[in-house]
């Protein structure tokens, strides 16, 4: 009898702790559901949303976050602002969003430059971790291209700059374009270079044109796509895996002679870091809808873009596999500032 009613007891405390494990599950389940990320996914967006592009206006990735962020308004029905902080290679407007509120109402336009930045400053208020990717949107490859009366082809222009030194110009010592290309004449092509520094793309491509320089390096989407299509200068590689569709005439690298060399200027949209992911998830299969709508695609390639749909896993690693690319070539051309 002593012993029944002890295994009564036992059999009544293990029911108990049992009863008190599934009371705290359960609290702890409704406490997930009403967390503050939980509910801003849900809810999300019910107020204005900002937009915020570190170049001035006018630029290819203001004209491509006020593309968007029109059509993002339409299918969130929500306002979306788009504001332009300009200055110190984008850094004003990174470290603005890096350190905003992580709830999805405060996104960068970002372009190229934020992978570069990583390594290039090192003083600049925040980190690429301080981000993660929405959406990498958009991709211009880098092209270099000579006067209409210059070089014909890329092997004739380093031939000539052997005894001397590739000359070009780009739109600055931090641009894509430069690190890009004077990684491929020092380490690929092996040739002593002289850059030719401008204050953008757009007067690089006029000083080609002029023919006050033999080389201008800059994306198609910079301002050398119409040129190069109309004949006025002569694209003498992109470095992609393919040709462009917008300029079938320019070879690649690769068909140059320089196999696997690739570079891209891209543009793309950036939340902080600790931003819910269903937010993120949730804006970047907004934008691709967006990508694919035929006048966007159309518009895009106007500018020397090719738009590209990756989710929001994809957009992420393409982000960190840039950041190693442009530091392995900033590394070795020995590019930095304080």
């Amino acid at each position: 009898m002593r012993d029944l009613t002890f295994q009564q007891k036992r059999s009544a405390k293990a029911s108990s702790r049992k009863s008190r494990a599934i009371a705290v599950a359960a609290i702890g389940a409704l406490l997930v559901l009403s967390s503050p990320n939980t509910s801003w996914a849900q809810g999300y967006p019910n107020k204005p949303i900002t937009i915020l592009v570190g170049f001035a206006p006018g630029g290819l990735i203001d004209v491509i976050s006020r593309l968007v962020g029109q059509r993002l308004q339409e299918k969130l029905g929500q306002t979306v602002v788009v504001e332009n902080r300009a200055g110190a290679a984008g850094n004003i407007a990174h470290r603005r969003v890096a350190t905003s509120d992580a709830d999805g109402y405060t996104i960068l336009g970002g372009t190229t430059s934020l992978a570069i930045n990583e390594t290039v400053f090192t003083k600049r208020g925040y980190v690429a971790d301080d981000f993660i990717a929405v959406s990498i949107a958009a991709l211009s490859p880098e092209m270099i291209s000579a006067p209409a009366g210059g070089a014909k082809t890329l092997k004739e222009f380093i031939d000539s700059s052997r005894s001397t030194s590739a000359q070009f110009g780009t739109a600055g010592a931090g641009s894509a374009s430069y690190i890009t290309t004077q990684y491929f004449f020092q380490n690929i092509a092996k040739i002593p270079t002289t850059h030719i520094p401008f204050q953008g793309g757009a007067p690089a491509v006029a000083a080609a044109l002029g023919n006050q320089i033999p080389l201008v390096a800059t994306p198609p989407a910079a301002g050398a796509a119409a040129p190069v299509k109309a004949g006025k200068l002569r694209g003498l590689a992109v470095a992609a895996d393919k040709r462009m569709a917008l300029l079938p005439d320019v070879p690649t690298y690769s068909e140059s002679g320089y196999p696997g060399f690739t570079a891209f200027a891209w543009t793309g949209f950036f939340v902080p870091a600790k931003t819910p992911k269903e937010i993120a998830v949730k804006l970047n299969e907004a934008i691709t809808e967006i990508l694919k709508e035929p006048a966007i695609g159309a518009k895009l390639q106007e500018l020397g873009f090719e738009p590209i749909y990756l989710d929001q896993p994809a957009s992420e690693a393409m982000f960190r596999a840039e950041i190693k690319k442009w530091r392995t070539m900033i590394e070795a051309i020995g590019l930095k500032v304080e």
